[in-house]
């Protein structure tokens, strides 16, 4: 059977292209063997359906593997401790039905005669008594659930006999491992419904689960070596693989996905194919980027606080006891780079400065300055016009609006400004740079030509010439001659003027707004 790009559900090894994650999983059983309770708490589609896949096939062979998910199982489940009780047993059953149809039939027999969490607890014991390997639980999609006050009840029996099974009390599971976006471990249960209200951790045994399940360069390798060798195409496995990782900081959906445009398209293995991958996926409609818009869109808050570090390029120091930082850090939008906050990927990144310009563009009619066909040359753009019509654009337009309108939205204003003119034909990546100036780096490639455009904000004839030592390098990297920079200037009396500057062998456009 082929195998192919998966994004949807478990990856199978036989059936799908996978990278080899065996270091994750020896760090994971490692936890096991210790018999930890845990939980694999990672943003939506983060690898954790297949991580516990894997893990199941490690671990069968030596423990019995009791795997399960809350993942369509609706509420009616929880709306009375019987139907919980006698159902979870079956679900056990299920579970091995295949493998251990004598032990799946005992656990179906035993669920006759459960009546509620104590029986339950009951049946567990015994179960673990009669089972000839130690038992591992397995329970994926538990956010379905965890705000559920049954559920929660259910966790701290498990709890409570995880703690008699170490006093040598009682026998139960050797391990149990759950799955999904939150840490159940920090949520409250209700112990007793009196005036009180006295609260305990249901999940506080549970030691923390520190291995990284992103794909690093060399892992992301793994995978085209596979398909390289199955497909017997030619790959540069190295240097792709560091270009995947350039965009997707290792988000396994998005390493996967942008694999599998390239392969569904039959595009050849290149830099250039993988920015016109990365360009596809940010059109397109998938449930990650539905969750990030809709999770931005209903905390009003953590939206502008999102705005402003990648639009305004706020400086923030990373606390994740700061709730809207932890925040991020739970749906996987923000992470730790030397104690400050930064957009977990680019492709993120990318996807929300596409996000913010396009509704910045159903209130400002741009129409008639940014029409497409005024800028297109033989080989490219005209890069110098398209700036002398924004500042255009914005003396027209902004000259009487209040300053911090413009030092708020200006830099979303250009983005939304270009976005018709490179449309279908263009891609443009947008990097925050953390300085003074507060910079923001552009780089459109249109056709066969590449532009470095900067903003920043004017602070001054000082660090207006840092500015230009830094272009000048951002060029050398880009392996470019000429530069472009928009300069917001907010004083009064600013001149909207233009210039051309050369500065160690590199010419840099001006245009001041």
């Amino acid at each position: 059977m082929n195998r192919r790009f998966n994004t949807t559900g478990v990856c199978i090894p036989h059936l799908h292209y996978m990278v080899d994650i065996t270091n994750k999983l020896t760090q994971i059983k490692s936890m096991v063997y210790r018999g930890d309770y845990f939980v694999i708490n990672r943003p939506r589609q983060y690898g954790k359906t297949t991580t516990m896949y894997m893990l199941e096939q490690e671990l069968k062979d030596e423990y019995l593997v009791l795997s399960i998910s809350f993942e369509g199982l609706g509420d009616l489940i929880f709306e009375e401790e019987k139907t919980f009780s006698k159902t979870i047993l079956k679900i056990f059953g299920d579970s091995i039905q295949f493998n251990y149809q004598e032990y799946s039939s005992k656990l179906y027999e035993m669920s006759e005669d459960i009546n509620d969490l104590n029986a339950v607890s009951k049946a567990i014991t015994n179960f673990c008594r009669i089972v000839d390997k130690e038992i591992v639980l397995f329970i994926d999609e538990v956010d379905k659930s965890s705000n559920n006050q049954l559920f929660m009840s259910f966790l701290g029996m498990l709890r409570n006999k995880f703690l008699l099974r170490q006093q040598g009390k009682d026998k139960t599971f050797y391990s149990v491992i759950l799955a999904g976006v939150y840490d159940i471990k920090n949520l409250k249960l209700k112990i007793r419904q009196d005036d009180e209200k006295k609260y305990n951790s249901p999940w506080n045994i549970a030691v923390n689960f520190n291995v990284d399940m992103s794909f690093n360069s060399d892992e992301i390798s793994t995978m085209l070596k596979e398909y390289s060798e199955d497909k017997n195409v030619t790959i540069s496995i190295k240097e792709i693989s560091e270009i995947i990782y350039f965009y997707t900081s290792g988000y396994p959906f998005l390493v996967s996905r942008l694999c599998q445009i390239i392969d569904e398209n039959q595009l050849l293995w290149n830099e250039e194919n993988i920015n016109r991958s990365v360009k596809e996926l940010l059109q397109e409609n998938n449930t990650l980027f539905d969750d990030l818009v809709k999770n931005i869109e209903n905390n009003n808050e953590f939206k502008d606080y999102i705005f402003d570090l990648i639009i305004n390029g706020t400086e923030k120091t990373f606390n994740i006891h700061n709730p809207l930082i932890n925040l991020g850090v739970i749906y996987g939008y923000l992470k730790n780079i030397d104690g400050r906050v930064k957009i977990s990927n680019r492709i993120f990144e990318q996807m929300l400065y596409n996000y913010f310009s396009s509704k910045l563009e159903n209130n400002t009619d741009m129409s008639t300055y940014n029409f497409k066909e005024n800028f297109i040359i033989d080989n490219g753009l005209d890069f110098e016009k398209i700036l002398l019509k924004f500042q255009q654009f914005i003396k027209e337009q902004y000259s009487s609006i209040d300053s911090k309108f413009i030092e708020r939205e200006g830099r979303l204003l250009f983005l939304a400004f270009i976005k018709p003119i490179i449309n279908g034909v263009g891609f443009d990546f947008k990097e925050v740079q953390i300085s003074e100036e507060k910079r923001l780096d552009i780089v459109v490639s249109y056709l066969s030509s590449k532009y470095v455009i900067e903003l920043k904000i004017w602070r001054g004839a000082e660090y207006h010439k840092k500015g230009l030592n830094q272009i000048k390098n951002y060029l050398d990297i880009q392996g470019l001659d000429k530069g472009y920079l928009v300069v917001y200037n907010f004083n009064k009396d600013k001149e909207y003027k233009k210039e051309i500057i050369h500065y160690e062998g590199k010419e840099i456009f001006v245009a001041f707004v």
